[in-house]
């Protein structure tokens, strides 16, 4: 192994290297790199998976990616004699390059690090590479034989260690930028390097030695068999691990937005989702179960989660044709069902679940009596499916409740009057007491991911029905013209949360405060908005007013000069969205409007659908002619944020894909997390 033959046994033989096939190899060792990186990303994430599932992905990416660049990187050898390998070997050679990948991923994961952490992590790499390398090697079968130069073939396994030291080093210290490709690219680079240096250092000290009763065949190249077979294979899994990856990814965000884990139920915003999004939708059953909260303190929160599932179960198992089932809150069960004049079927339904309940059902070998209420209600074509939970929360709200399993149907004489009589009676109790709260929504810029700004969302905790959602309240609020009132607690509570912010030396950003139609062209706005300032010590510059766009078309000339004037007050004006009101152009050319806000409904199906698409990329093309900064809102998935990015670097992305709405502390948490990143 390191001793040369006699002379008189053997003749020493050179090769030459195809420097494209050695450009090749080192390509390869990086695409690896890149893909493991890609996939330790999610390592360091809350993610749906378990983490030792993104570890073998990566180990199986960086395995491949050090055993392919070998076999490539050998292929890049001309020799003068015939050679060929061993099949057992070649394929049992993958096995420390995976192992050690998993080893020196597994390592440098750990929340502890320290510079131990990395050295020992870059010893397994090292080792790995070196071991697949030097087995890759004993697979050759030739009439030749190799000796290896001691000081270089160690030299070699140093190399590979300390390599794969700083090239671990620095993708640990970097994971912090990892949604940046430019840096993931750099980063995988300095990794691919480490996979060829050991190589072909160790190739530099390998001498190759043919009997001299041999003859060397002339002209002899490179295999390419071997090279089609290695290049295929490497980037075939690198690329199919990537793939693998986004499919994940894309599960992972479905089903961590839309689906209840508990009874793998659509959850609440799927529920939102389907009732604006959706126009099939003619009939609603809700059931509220009664008392969850003392079933789990007498038989423990396992036992109440027991008792959803239960609830669940039974209303899945109806199979009531062209409906779909969600777990809407933590004791809320909903039913929609698509087609017109199903109520008598709904109601039926409905009653034998009550009847069943109305008597003990055993859950974990215990008999409980399950309490609860079910309201159902119906629209007709005419009416908007939106109002269908609100009729639910309205028949939900009447006194005569008793919690037996009762079925009870909306009856508008009876229960809207009563549900929305009590919205606006608790409203101003609501905001006294802060059961009326604001969340904030980050602003992320599509080409750094740096938070640009936020928006303030209003949200209802409400004492009897827990929490409702703005799309329930505000129409109530708009129609009894007391949504200026709420407006004016808005803005009071945004300027006040910016100077809490300043006051606290924290980052302060452009909030959005959601301005009502009916309120836009009001001199109170104004009014409350300067004196809000004053009161707060706020600069302007820090409150951007959205207006919604079919506010500017129903009132045009009013609202242009109400535009005009927040502008000259130093507030920045949203066009809120936009798309929706099929604007005039040449309105939007002369609105002194700062920011164009592109609705969620244009976000949805991009990239899939190549018509959506095409309507997107028109629209910001369109803005940034206008010299508007563009707000993309409803980002959910990678494929959006990767489409919006690659068609403008300058948009301000904002959705679930980055952050939820949240309270000003966790907001603040979460900025300064992505800060320090």
């Amino acid at each position: 192994m390191f001793s040369p033959p006699p002379i008189n046994n053997g003749i020493e033989v050179s090769g030459e290297y195809s420097l494209p096939i050695v450009i090749l190899s080192i390509i390869i060792a990086s695409l690896a790199s890149f893909t493991a990186i890609s996939m330790n990303e999610r390592i360091q994430k809350n993610s749906f998976f378990h983490r030792n599932f993104w570890l073998v992905l990566a180990s199986l990416a960086m395995g491949f990616g050090i055993w392919s660049m070998h076999f490539v990187g050998m292929s890049a050898l001309s020799l003068p004699f015939m050679m060929h390998y061993d099949s057992l070997l070649t394929c049992l050679s993958i096995i420390p390059s995976v192992i050690a990948s998993f080893l020196a991923f597994y390592i440098v994961n750990q929340k502890k690090r320290s510079i131990t952490t990395y050295l020992l992590s870059g010893i397994f790499m090292g080792i790995g590479i070196s071991t697949m390398h030097y087995t890759g090697m004993a697979s050759m079968v030739m009439d030749a034989y190799y000796v290896y130069n001691p000081w270089i073939f160690i030299t070699s396994i140093i190399t590979a260690i300390l390599v794969s030291f700083v090239a671990l080093y620095i993708f640990s210290r970097q994971q912090r930028y990892a949604k940046n490709n430019y840096i993931k690219a750099l980063t995988s680079a300095i990794m691919g390097l480490a996979v060829p240096s050991m190589h072909y250092i160790g190739m530099a000290g390998t001498s190759f030695y043919l009997p001299k009763q041999q003859v060397m065949t002339a002209g002899h190249h490179m295999n390419m068999t071997l090279l089609i077979t290695g290049v295929t294979i490497g980037i075939t899994l690198l690329l199919g691990l990537l793939q693998l990856s986004s499919l994940v990814d894309r599960y992972v965000d479905f089903r961590v937005s839309h689906i209840d884990i508990l009874t793998k139920l659509p959850n609440r915003r799927s529920f939102e989702k389907a009732l604006n999004d959706e126009d099939v939708y003619r009939s609603i059953a809700v059931w509220n179960l009664h008392n969850l909260e003392k079933v789990n303190n007498d038989h423990g929160y396992h036992f109440g989660d027991e008792v959803i599932q239960y609830a669940a179960n039974a209303l899945h198992q109806l199979n009531i044709p062209l409906s779909e089932l969600y777990r809407i809150d933590g004791n809320r069960l909903a039913l929609l069902l698509q087609g017109k004049d199903r109520l008598n079927e709904l109601q039926h339904a409905m009653k034998n679940i009550s009847a069943k309940w109305n008597h003990p059902v055993i859950i974990q070998e215990k008999k409980i009596l399950l309490q609860g209420v079910c309201a159902i209600s119906t629209i007709n074509d005419q009416q908007s499916q939106k109002r269908l939970f609100s009729d639910i929360l309205a028949v939900l709200s009447s006194p005569g409740i008793q919690y037996k399993n009762e079925v009870i149907r909306f009856d508008p004489l009876i229960h809207t009057y009563s549900f929305e009589q009590e919205i606006l009676n608790t409203i101003d109790q609501a905001m006294k007491n802060d059961d009326l709260f604001l969340v904030y929504q980050p602003k992320v810029n599509a080409g750094t991911h740096k938070i640009v700004g936020l928006e303030a969302l209003i949200r209802w905790n409400h004492t009897e029905h827990g929490f409702l959602s703005p799309g329930v309240f505000i129409p109530i609020l708009e129609q009894s013209h007391r949504i200026s009132d709420v407006t004016n607690w808005v803005i009071n509570k945004v300027c006040n949360q910016i100077k809490v912010w300043e006051e606290q030396n924290l980052p302060t950003y452009r909030i959005a405060i959601n301005i009502p139609g009916e309120y836009v062209t009001s001199p109170r706005l104004l009014r409350t908005l300067k004196k809000a300032l004053n009161r707060y010590s706020v600069n302007p510059s820090l409150v951007e007013l959205e207006i919604t766009e079919t506010t500017v078309m129903e009132s045009a000339e009013s609202s242009m000069r109400a535009i005009n004037t927040f502008r000259e007050a130093g507030f920045s004006v949203a066009l809120d969205d936009f798309g929706t009101g099929i604007s005039s152009l040449s309105n939007l050319r002369q609105m002194p409007i700062s920011t164009l806000k592109i609705d969620k409904s244009f976000v949805d199906e991009v990239p899939q659908s190549e018509k959506d698409s095409s309507i997107l990329e028109a629209i910001i093309a369109l803005g940034h002619s206008l010299n508007l900064n563009i707000v993309i809102e409803g980002v959910e998935t990678k494929n959006q944020v990767d489409f919006l990015t690659s068609t403008s670097s300058l948009l301000s992305l904002q959705g679930y894909y980055f952050a939820k709405p949240m309270e000003p502390d966790e907001v603040m948490e979460w900025i300064k997390a992505r800060n320090n990143e």
